[in-house]
């Protein structure tokens, strides 16, 4: 007896990946939650178990294929057989199986469809089934901005529907002509081409959405970094010996912040010209790799204490150099800490990570002059740009919440009590 093996709907927002290795052969016997396949989602990579022993009798995809949710990428062949099967270039998925997309489809959709611009993946309102999110991905409607009717909120066909009729009536924020094609640039001399991984792909979306759709403003202010150096110079590193980083005292000062300020814990429903404001405060922080930018979450920030975070950064930064990062670790922000301290820079203006309404950057610490009543002292400050969505967030609440963070990174024992 033989069983497929399907991509399986590894999170909400996921419906399509990327294959990056084949880790067997047909013929191989394999073990019950053995690697088969090594997958690349938008911004993770995770090996594919094995659901059962057995002997591989076909592999339906190869290195390099764009993959659905449902689709069948192996079969296993039940017991110690030989495994004797079609080779994988002569075997085609069954009817009922999603063909795998071709990279270019996967970018934008086929003239065919509708004009509606790729969109990026936001958590969804309800839940759907892989008819409505097939349909949602050709008519270009992210789910995320779909509140289902059906029954307990699922997404029905005609809800997804309806959002591609409004979208239609009115070109997005910020949507300007089509992009005129690029000169000739061998003429003038050697050239090369390299494709988008997939998380470079998967960034530039999202970042050419974010800026189309949200006006965004950034404000800079500085956190006197004296108390905060010698707090830290008293607690020393954690039990397993991970360090109190700046990273780990701005998270948690943002964090609080948060919670005072809770509009800039929210999102801007265009549709219904609504705030939704969560109630819960996750705090991305983006991580430089070999493979792009990662964006890991730290989950419930505001409730967890410095050295608590301190690690949870350690461990979320090593395995997402390493790749290891699993999708739901990489969902769910509602707010953003971008950190280029490390390597220069006085200010920057970090672009808002849609949905979200709000990031905050950070640079290198300087020496500055400050003047303590009868003369100049040098003390260690800290560059902080918060950008932010003016729609809903005024200037001025956007100067009190960057102040909030610099005086709880200016009083750490305010982080700690």
């Amino acid at each position: 007896m033989r069983r497929d093996v399907t991509l399986p709907e590894v999170s909400e927002n996921v419906a399509e990946a990327t294959v990056v290795k084949v880790l067997v052969a047909v013929g191989e016997t394999v073990k019950a939650d053995q690697p088969l396949l090594e997958v690349e989602t938008d911004k993770a990579l995770f090996e594919l178990p094995a659901p059962e022993g057995g002997v591989v009798a076909e592999v339906l995809v190869k290195a390099g294929d764009r993959i659905s949710v449902g689709q069948v990428l192996l079969r296993l062949e039940a017991g110690e057989g030989p495994g004797q099967g079609k080779a994988p270039a002569e075997t085609a998925p069954p009817p009922e199986a999603p063909a795998p997309l071709p990279r270019a489809a996967a970018d934008a959709p086929p003239p065919v469809q509708s004009p509606l611009p790729a969109p990026a993946p936001g958590p969804l309102r309800g839940p759907a089934s892989p008819a409505v999110r097939k349909l949602a991905r050709e008519l270009g409607v992210d789910l995320s901005s779909v509140t289902g009717t059906g029954p307990r909120g699922r997404i029905t066909v005609e809800d997804v529907k309806a959002r591609a009729k409004s979208l239609l009536s009115a070109p997005p924020p910020g949507r300007s002509a089509a992009v005129p094609p690029l000169p000739d640039f061998s003429k003038w001399g050697p050239v090369r081409r390299e494709p988008f991984s997939t998380v470079r792909r998967v960034t530039a979306e999202a970042m050419a959405r974010a800026w189309a759709a949200v006006p965004q403003v950034t404000q800079h202010d500085r956190a006197e970094l004296s108390s905060l150096e010698a707090f830290r110079r008293k607690s020393g590193k954690t039990a397993d010996g991970a360090s109190l980083t700046v990273t780990a005292f701005v998270v948690k000062a943002a964090a609080l912040a948060l919670r005072a300020f809770p509009a800039l814990n929210a999102s801007v429903d265009e549709a219904r010209m609504e705030a939704v404001f969560k109630e819960y405060v996750h705090v991305g922080v983006a991580v430089d790799t070999d493979h792009g930018l990662l964006v890991p979450v730290v989950r419930d920030a505001d409730r967890k204490g410095l050295r608590e975070i301190a690690r949870e950064l350690r461990d979320l930064a090593e395995r997402a150099r390493q790749r290891r990062l699993s999708p739901t670790e990489l969902e769910g922000g509602t707010f953003t800490v971008s950190n280029l301290g490390g390597i220069g820079g006085t200010a920057f203006t970090p672009i808002v990570y849609w949905p979200q309404v709000a990031i905050l950057g950070v640079s290198r610490a300087e020496i500055l002059p400050r003047w303590n009543g009868e003369a100049f002292e040098p003390r260690p400050f800290l560059p902080l740009s918060l950008s932010y969505d003016h729609r809903l967030v005024d200037g001025a609440l956007g100067a009190r919440f960057l102040r909030f963070v610099c005086e709880g990174i200016e009083d750490p024992w305010n982080l700690v009590l």
